[in-house]
């Protein structure tokens, strides 16, 4: 049984062209995570399939969405 984080996504997240329904399906279907000190970064498919890199604070925030970047790609 997996269980579901409910994450508040801010405006900020929708900046560049994000939606909620992409933000909770590369969350829900992270491939990557990586620890950046003060918020970890998730890597994970939008509905279209490409992919995404989602921002989360520390409180749970979702504060940046958008499509992923090769740093977030490299050596994975």
């Amino acid at each position: 049984m997996s269980t579901k984080v409910a994450y508040v996504i801010k405006a900020s997240a929708f900046k560049h062209g994000a939606t909620d329904a992409d933000v909770n399906h590369a969350l829900d279907h992270a491939m990557f995570w990586f620890d950046m000190d003060d918020f970890d970064m998730y890597v994970g498919p939008a509905l279209n399939g490409s992919l995404l890199e989602v921002g989360v604070n520390r409180d749970g925030d979702v504060f940046h969405a958008v499509a992923a970047r090769p740093k977030f790609l490299r050596g994975r």
